[in-house]
């Protein structure tokens, strides 16, 4: 016999047995639950799932809340939402440890860069150079000349000196360049918009780079005979070969980058024909003569064209500005950066009509260790100090560059794109703050060979527990203390993560969070 109850005004029938929950999702209404795993035993740990059953004065959650006939059950109303938010906000008041780490924080392109590093420390030269180019269109250009922003904010600096971040970039990047099939990223099919871009210096090049990666064709004009721009000035020849830039150069042209030299803004082209002929424009030309020839067709702010920093759109329909032109990128890595910022800008307006630029995302802050929890947060790095290269012309070895990647603390979360609790507090654009108390202490568990487990971000939600105990571990793990101050620990006073033996690859499968995380991710 099958009950019959409304879910926001939608009626369901499901069979005896059936959660609110599971009875919401068979009609497509997303309850957001951190606690719940289907044909796992509900904790109702979380609040997260909470819903208003008519009848009822309190707040239910819908996990353990077993459907009943003629129930009505609202899933959204204000009550609701400000009870959600609530709970999530008090999970983030206890919550110990970064989304992201200081250097990705630090760096324009917001590159991931300890990712790479695992990859590095692994000796995985593929995976770490795939790593590089989701950010960063020319990394052997700029392991060579980036002034290294990401090492200033290296926790590893307190320890002794900041990782060697910006030499282990160029060290996957030249391999990469000295293979005979260097990487090369998948491009979606051609979208059928064009789009012209102006000027092949760091900006313009990376831009192109990322335009024909969403799969937009395009066509870059360069007023000079060579792309490279300030890549080529003579500052940086000491630095830069010039047999590295034009092997970068030609690895962006080689994804079907079109080049047109000798082609002056004002002069060979015009902007009215660029926005003719092209579906968007973006101006990567730097300033001077280009400035002077849009400055009657765009809306000047004291001397700099007025552009939306968060899109890059100027104030001209379909075109993009970027670069040294709006006068603040005044670092390669920050040309680079608008480059790729413009390129994901420039396919949101061709393909939804409208330029939003990188969505935000919701970042948890470790904040400041005491001298016993750095001593905790520092223990599975190698304590040596940082590796220079034996010949500093070559860049680091294979043998220097693992030795270095192994200094790296490893300050963001391993299972950040896959975390619950992140992707929450991102869609409700929670802040951390609104509650504040005494928090835990940071502490890591990692002896395991493959697998992490911190529980500063653990939520108690049991799931751990009970894969233990349906794999008949024999130490198993169990709940101590009470409230805020209750924690996941091993039955017998071991590390979790080694009593959890074998069974802990399934224990990070089960988390909602980045409690539990493979190392190597």
């Amino acid at each position: 016999m099958m009950i019959t109850l409304v879910i926001d005004n939608r009626t369901v029938q499901v069979p005896p047995g059936t959660t609110v929950l599971q009875a919401a999702q068979s009609l497509g209404i997303s309850i957001p639950a951190l606690c719940y795993r289907q044909d796992f035993e509900p904790s109702s740990s979380c609040m997260v799932c909470v819903v208003e059953v008519e009848g009822f004065s309190g707040l239910m959650p819908s996990c353990a809340l077993m459907a009943e006939e003629g129930m009505r059950v609202r899933t959204n109303t204000p009550q609701v939402l400000a009870a959600r938010r609530a709970a999530l906000e008090l999970l983030l008041s206890d919550h110990i440890g970064d989304c992201e780490g200081p250097c990705r924080s630090g760096c324009p392109a917001g590159m991931d860069i300890p990712r790479m590093i695992r990859y590095l420390a692994a000796g995985e030269w593929t995976k770490a150079i795939e790593i590089v180019k989701r950010d960063l269109a020319l990394p052997a250009v700029l392991g060579r000349i980036c002034p290294a922003p990401c090492e200033r904010v290296c926790r590893r600096a307190r320890q002794d000196q900041a990782v060697s971040i910006c030499l282990l970039k160029r060290f996957a990047a030249d391999r990469d360049l000295q293979s005979p099939t260097p990487y090369r990223p998948i491009c979606r099919p051609s979208s059928g918009k064009k789009v012209a871009v102006v000027g092949a210096g760091p900006c313009g090049l990376s831009a192109a780079y990322y335009l024909v990666r969403h799969g937009h064709p395009c066509v870059i004009f360069e007023q000079k005979d060579k792309a490279g721009g300030m890549l080529r000035c003579r500052q940086l020849q000491e630095k830069l070969p010039e047999e590295i830039l034009e092997r970068e150069i030609g690895l962006i042209f080689d994804l079907g980058v079109s080049f047109r030299p000798n082609q002056k803004l004002g002069r060979d082209i015009y902007l009215e024909n660029l926005r003719r002929d092209f579906d968007a424009v973006f101006l990567a030309a730097g300033q001077g003569a280009a400035e002077e020839h849009l400055a009657s067709r765009l809306r000047i702010k004291d001397g700099h064209i007025e552009v939306d920093h968060s899109t890059l759109q100027t104030s001209m329909e379909g075109v993009f500005a970027g670069g040294g032109l709006i006068g603040s990128r005044r670092l390669c890595v920050r040309a680079a950066a608008d480059g790729k910022l413009a390129a994901l800008s420039i396919h949101q307006y061709l393909t939804e009509g409208r330029a939003a630029g990188e969505p935000w995302e919701f970042h948890s802050r470790l904040g400041t260790l005491t001298e016993e929890e750095w001593r905790k947060f520092v223990s599975s790095a190698d304590l040596i100090p940082r590796v220079e290269p034996a010949e500093p012309e070559a860049g680091l070895s294979e043998e220097e560059a693992v030795k270095e990647a192994r200094r790296c603390l490893h300050c963001d979360c391993r299972k950040k794109k896959n975390c619950k609790l992140r992707q929450l507090s991102t869609e409700l654009k929670l802040a951390i703050g609104t509650y504040k108390g005494q928090r835990r202490q940071y502490a890591r568990a990692d002896s395991h060979p493959e697998v992490v487990f911190e529980s500063g971000k653990c939520i108690q939600c049991g799931l751990c527990v009970q894969v233990l105990n349906r794999n008949k571990v024999p130490e198993g793990l169990t709940f101590r203390g009470r409230g805020f101050g209750m924690q996941v620990s091993a039955a017998l006073d071991e590390a979790p993560d080694k009593a959890a033996g074998q069974a802990a690859r399934l224990c990070v499968q089960v988390c909602p969070t980045g409690a539990w995380a493979l190392k190597n991710r």
